[in-house]
């Protein structure tokens, strides 16, 4: 049970939260705060600390305005630190992350009696690695990237080495002037100038490396040590539960977990456990690969050591794996053939995820190679790492440096393979979601080449076994969790404990007050694409006020670059569309439009349909293209699809329109922003008032007023 003395705490700490910027306690914001400290207060421990319950998880969806930030920071906080558990808060967003860190968080510190150490976590990829940023420095490095740029032309290939800035950074670091955090870095750092400085877990040599106490994602890890609170984000969290969780961030069973945004977290999940590989390509890098440890091989100092003898098996290794892809390439020919497949028509899904016999056989093969291979290379790698203690045999301590972070390249393109065709030679369990398997004709002529792709239709069953069944405790929120004003949607791709805490927390924002919704008589439906870009062409000259700041939102990249050249010439002089310059940059440029009195009108595609805050005076007026429906030839969503189907359902109205209706909602989330914004939505799309589910999506909406 959650003590007296915790809910004095959280109490005194939430009343003088609000007194110290004069705000009147929220009923919605009480609601959550008391859902989170009973779900997390109430949780049973073992004789060794261990969680016993299984309603340790609290789902909430808090309307915009509702506080959710500070509520969960005032009920996971004392909570947290009382039973000595770590409290990671995951975002999907750096704008939330940044407001945490620089707003929530200090103002709950100054403010109120909480007492809390918090930092930041990132993964090695957004720090320096001292070790490469010397080697770019060496005079050898060069002669290094060009012999290797064959085999990770992902990796070190790209311009000339930019010297100058690493002799900077160098500068800075040995100064104190900089931490080696690439956000903290003053200036611009392009993509290909910070790949060649960064490591990951495989290249990574921990305490093996000679710069392990200057290391600056060390240095960072040991803040996360002795932090009470840690802020991430659900890639972050994500990678560390698929290392089996405490490789970066805490171990989950000694973790409270909160997922703001997290409608995004199924999602992100399915990513890490998506496998793509091209087969002629793969075939190509594998020579090179070969190529290179013959290198290593002339490098050692005593032929019949460990490492010699790992290296003498790695020709015949690969040479198997070479056949079996080979073969894989002969038979699928005529395959392809059959299917018809070309440049325009160049993809094909396999019908539940079921793939040919023969493909499946090999894979098995293909899988099996991979991992002895990634073994081989992992055990040459593991020698190179022991040189360091003086206990490696055959390879010098130059040598090791050397190759250590190569062969970390390596094992992160081969854990790859072994991933796809794993997925690919297992047959799914009849009791659960099938997984998704797809190929794609990529090239043509002598360029062509064969993709295979497969990845988890739902993340559910892996979120369940690495992170609601490990974790102590979690809660999930954001603004957009129910679909149709249900959770199914989000259960089903979660994997949430069905024991879980639900709780909705509406809007205190006066909707039917403030918002108007239109949704006018338009001629023609989406599907007739011409006439209804001209349609969307006459409403926005007809209606946008070229004065005030306006926001309209397409579905289709094409529809809105057409509707952008046909405007009037006096929506032309006010016009902003997304991709012609950075997010940020007209974001910032539509606000300065407004400080100056003029109008704005932006055109956006998905990315701005969420997560872009423009308050007040910054966006009086979104027009929605059309209903957001997701384009149906991904092969993930249609594996999907065909398993609801085949289980009876109706995957339009179980997928489609639900999925669709979070997309409307978080569109028509980007007008309101503040309790007293107003202003108008108008979502162009007929279908709105033609189609049975339209009245659906336009009750799952906010109760704006309707016309």
């Amino acid at each position: 049970m959650l003590s007296d003395e915790l809910k004095t705490q959280i109490q005194l700490a939430y009343r003088a939260s609000l007194d110290a910027k004069s705000h009147k306690p929220r009923a919605g914001q009480r609601q959550m705060i008391g859902a989170i400290a009973r779900t997390l207060g109430n949780i049973k421990r073992g004789s060794e600390g261990e969680r016993l319950d299984e309603k340790h998880v609290a789902v909430i969806e808090a309307g915009t305005g509702t506080g959710k930030t500070l509520s969960y920071c005032l009920a996971a906080i004392p909570i947290a630190k009382a039973r000595g558990l770590k409290l990671i808060i995951s975002t999907a967003t750096v704008a939330l992350q940044e407001q945490i860190l620089h707003k929530e968080l200090p103002n709950l510190l100054e403010h109120t009696d909480l007492s809390f150490k918090y930092t930041l976590a990132k993964g090695r990829g957004r720090y320096l690695c001292l070790n490469n940023l010397e080697g770019f420095l060496g005079a050898e490095e060069q002669a290094i990237e060009d012999m290797f740029a064959g085999l990770f032309e992902q990796h070190l290939h790209s311009d000339d080495v930019n010297t100058v800035l690493y002799q900077e950074m160098d500068a800075a670091l040995s100064k104190g002037e900089w931490d080696g955090d690439k956000d903290n870095w003053a200036g611009i750092v392009r993509d290909q100038d910070w790949r060649r400085l960064t490591t990951d877990h495989q290249q990574c040599t921990n305490r093996n490396c000679a710069n392990y106490s200057a290391c600056p994602f060390f240095k960072a890890r040991a803040e996360i040590e002795v932090a009470d609170v840690i802020v991430a984000n659900h890639d972050l969290v994500l990678a560390d539960l698929s290392l089996g969780g405490g490789a970066i961030l805490t171990p989950p069973k000694e973790t409270i977990y909160v997922f703001d945004e997290g409608h995004h977290l199924p999602d992100k999940a399915i990513g890490h456990f998506r496998h793509e590989v091209r087969l002629q390509q793969s075939i190509t890098w594998l020579r090179q690969l070969e190529k290179n440890l013959v290198n290593l091989k002339q490098e050692l100092t005593d032929d019949v050591s460990l490492t010699g003898q790992l290296l003498l098996k790695i020709p015949q290794q690969i040479q198997s794996i070479v056949n079996f892809i080979q073969y894989a390439q002969q038979g699928l020919a005529p395959y392809i053939q059959g299917l018809g497949l070309d440049q325009e028509n160049n993809q094909h899904r396999f019908e539940f995820g079921q793939v040919p016999d023969e493909l499946r056989q090999l894979a098995y093969s293909l899988q099996t190679s991979y991992q002895k291979l990634f073994n081989n290379i992992e055990s040459i790698q593991d020698e190179c790492k022991k040189t360091k203690q003086n206990e490696g045999m055959g390879v010098t301590t130059e040598t090791a440096e050397t190759w250590q972070p190569i062969l970390g390249v390596v094992l992160g393109r081969l854990e790859q393979c072994v991933g796809l065709w794993r997925l690919y030679s297992t047959v799914d369990d009849q009791n659960y979601p099938p997984n998704a398997r797809w190929l794609v004709l990529s090239g043509q002529g002598m360029e062509q080449d064969i993709e295979l792709g497969a990845s988890p239709i739902l993340a559910a069953n892996t979120l369940r076994q690495q992170l609601w069944d490990k974790c102590f405790g979690a809660v999930v929120t954001s603004a957009t969790l129910t679909a149709l004003n249900q959770f199914h949607r989000f259960n089903m791709r979660s994997g949430v404990p069905r024991e879980s805490e639900y709780l909705r927390v509406l809007s205190p924002f006066d909707f039917k007050e403030n918002g108007l919704l239109v949704v006018p008589d338009m001629e023609h439906e989406p599907n007739r694409v011409e006439q209804h870009t001209a349609e969307i062409v006459r409403y926005l000259d007809e209606h946008v006020d070229t004065k005030k700041a306006s926001l309209a939102l397409f579905s289709s990249r094409r529809q809105m670059e057409e509707v952008a050249k046909s405007l009037s010439s006096d929506l032309q002089e006010i016009l902003l569309m997304q991709g012609e310059q950075s997010k940020r940059v007209i974001l910032d440029s539509h606000k300065a439009k407004i400080d100056e009195g003029k109008g704005s009108l932006l055109l956006g595609l998905a990315s701005f349909a969420e997560g872009v805050d423009l308050p007040g005076d910054y966006l009086t007026c979104v027009y929605i293209a059309k209903i957001p429906f997701a384009v149906p030839d991904d092969p993930v969503e249609a594996t999907l699809a065909e398993w609801i189907e085949k289980r009876g359902g109706n995957p339009f109205m179980e997928i489609t329109i639900p999925d669709a209706s979070l997309r409307l909602v978080q569109a028509t989330g980007r007008l309101l922003r503040s309790e007293s914004d107003k202003g108008e939505i108008h979502i162009l799309d007929k279908r709105l008032r033609t189609k049975r589910y339209g009245a659906q999506l336009i009750n799952s909406l906010p109760p704006y007023r309707y016309q």
